[in-house]
């Protein structure tokens, strides 16, 4: 049974309303998830806000030793939540290992926030008078979290905000419940005070209370930008603190110089990992030169009729299911638009595949993209390779800067020059060279810009002090009379 996990306790939902969580390989129902009430989130909220009154105070070597613990208990737990990930999610085994170990490392930064936590001292900043800051954590802070990542996406969030001294109520996707479900387990087992860490399962009406709750400081989210600009604006609004990820449309530039038989395998490995549904995949490959874009075609041609799907956790299998029925009907309708907008199909993945059971797409690969098009502007995520052809790098920048997404891009090149000028030009905040998903490790921050990212202050690395932290600066003058001293 699907339950919260509300100051140190597994609370039954008293809602009525649940959804079915599918294995997306099969189409069976794994479980039903409660969709919580804005009252359950106002319990997980007040013990969160208890417990901060302690934890605040707890010092920073102490708040992190939880977290030594964790990790371990995570090592310990790997293969099991890999499979618990592929279970819920569809994606293959070797993804959700990375989905984990991605995760995993977010603890072990977490655990280094004695030393990033760190404020600054300077002496006389006019004659006998010191000034120094402090970070000092805030309170309540709620976190959003995706169905994509089950594992991961929490733990960008959630670690820092509580090694910085703040508590936390969690709401993972409705969606992929059960993998959070495992994680809590283990933070119950790593022994974090009551209330320090609360999971509230939920949909809209728990994702709105949280974003009103006058007593959350501040709101994570990843998500649909339609959905991260309403959590951003609600939460703004009511006072909060909040950094809210959107969607993408990720374009890789291939160069005539580049290595071609990297690049494509590259490319398509971003575009269809993870069934495509990822924020950092690529979407669109714009081919510099007529005989780049033949080539580039040839190899991408070529492994997409080499993948091979099924479930996840079938070793041979390279690409699992989309999450539902509903995101595999949206992206046959796009590759439909992209084909009515006059793309060409060279690889057709809806064939031959209605007859499975479960969620599953093949590869689609259409060529002849051009901006205007309406897949060349929204976000698939899905197993779609759009394939286009541009005269100059200064043309891919300029379409690049034209889209309202700005999440990640990448450059295909062996040339110095060309990788410096379009990381100087190109708006996408996290960028590529050679490299097909140009993801921050945990010590890097994490964020687009644009309809990408709303917010001032992006994701962990040293961002999530200045997220999950008020500055406060002290200015400090003590009499100087020597004769106090002299006197004693």
């Amino acid at each position: 049974m699907i339950k919260h996990y509300i100051n140190g306790t597994w609370l039954t939902s008293e809602s009525k309303e649940s959804l079915a969580v599918h294995n997306p390989a099969t189409g069976e129902v794994l479980a039903h998830c409660p969709l919580g009430t804005a009252k359950e989130l106002d319990q997980a909220v007040q013990a969160a806000k208890i417990a901060f009154k302690t934890w605040r105070s707890t010092p920073a070597v102490d708040r992190v030793q939880y977290f030594f613990k964790l990790k371990n208990l995570l090592e310990e737990n790997f293969e099991e939540i890999s499979k618990l990930i592929t279970l819920e999610h569809g994606k293959t085994l070797a993804e959700a290992r990375g989905d984990i170990r991605r995760g995993i490392q977010m603890v072990e930064t977490a655990c280094g926030i004695p030393t990033l936590m760190m404020g600054d001292h300077f002496e006389d900043i006019a004659p006998g008078i010191d000034c120094k800051a402090v970070n000092r954590p805030m309170g309540v802070f709620g976190v959003i979290a995706p169905f994509n990542f089950p594992a991961m996406v929490p733990f960008w969030f959630w670690p820092f905000g509580v090694a910085t001294g703040n508590t936390v109520v969690l709401k993972p996707s409705e969606r992929v419940p059960l993998t959070q479900m495992k994680i809590f387990e283990l933070i119950e087992k790593a022994g974090f005070p009551k209330g320090v860490v609360n999971m509230v399962h939920g949909g809209k009406d728990v994702v709105n209370a949280m974003c009103t709750h006058p007593d959350v400081k501040g709101v994570s989210f990843v998500g649909s930008t339609p959905v991260a600009k309403h959590v951003y604006v609600t939460s703004t609004s009511h006072g909060k603190r909040a950094q809210a990820l959107g969607g993408a449309k990720n374009f890789m530039v291939v160069l005539p110089d580049a290595q071609l038989d990297k690049a494509a395998a590259t490319a398509y490995e971003s575009i269809t990992g993870c069934a495509g549904e990822r924020c950092l995949a690529g979407s669109v490959v714009v081919s510099v030169g007529a005989d780049t874009a033949k080539k580039i075609e040839e190899l991408v041609v070529m492994r997409a009729k080499e993948t091979v799907i099924g479930s996840g956790l079938d070793s041979k299998v390279t690409m699992g299911p989309l999450i539902s029925q509903a995101a595999k009907d949206r992206v046959k309708a796009l590759i439909q638009s992209a084909i009515d907008d006059g793309a060409k199909v060279l690889v057709d993945g809806r064939e031959g595949v209605d007859q499975l059971p479960g969620y599953f797409l093949k590869t689609t690969v259409l060529k002849g993209i051009l901006p205007h098009m309406k897949i060349a502007k929204e976000e698939v995520f899905g197993p779609v390779v759009l394939l286009a052809e541009s005269d100059s790098l200064d043309s891919c920048i300029s379409w690049i800067n034209s889209s309202s997404f700005a999440n990640t891009t990448t450059l295909f090149t062996t040339s110095g020059a060309a990788a410096r000028k379009f990381s100087y030009e190109v708006d996408p905040s996290m960028i590529g060279i050679n490299i097909g998903v140009p993801a921050p490790m945990s010590f890097f921050s994490f964020g687009g810009s644009k309809d990408s990212f709303f917010g001032d202050v992006k994701a962990h690395g040293n961002a999530c002090i200045t997220f999950y932290t008020d500055t406060k600066v002290t200015v400090e003058r003590w009499g100087s009379d020597a004769n106090i001293w002299s006197q004693k």
